[in-house]
């Protein structure tokens, strides 16, 4: 069993940035692939990054080039760097660790793009 934790989530302005954080209770976190996830209200949860633990990355079409995913295993972390926020990026955002048909997800944090 792994347990996430995210933070990080807030109000911000459009154009303005954040960082989200989620962290692992795994001391096998380097072998999970890690992803992001975000669902707005009214809609399903949609694929923001994912990182394998080789760190190759992936990223929806919407957030390419302004969202980058990192990870820290010796801090059993994942990091969702956000620029250039936009309205329609407001949305509690997931993350969840994955491998071999196995995934846990974290509770969420909000985030919130708004003038």
């Amino acid at each position: 069993q792994v347990q996430l934790v995210e933070s990080g989530g807030g109000l911000v302005q459009p154009g303005g940035s954040l960082r989200l954080s989620c962290s692992a209770s795994t001391n096998r976190f380097s072998i999970y692939s890690m992803g992001w996830y975000r669902q707005a209200p009214g809609k399903q949860r949609e694929l923001v990054a994912t990182i394998t633990s080789i760190d190759n990355t992936n990223y929806a079409d919407s957030v390419k080039g302004r969202f980058t995913i990192s990870r820290d295993n010796a801090k059993n972390t994942v990091y969702l760097q956000m620029n250039s926020l936009k309205v329609e990026d407001t949305a509690v955002y997931y993350c969840k660790a994955f491998k071999s048909g196995n995934e846990y997800w974290g509770q969420g944090t909000q985030v919130t793009v708004s003038s």
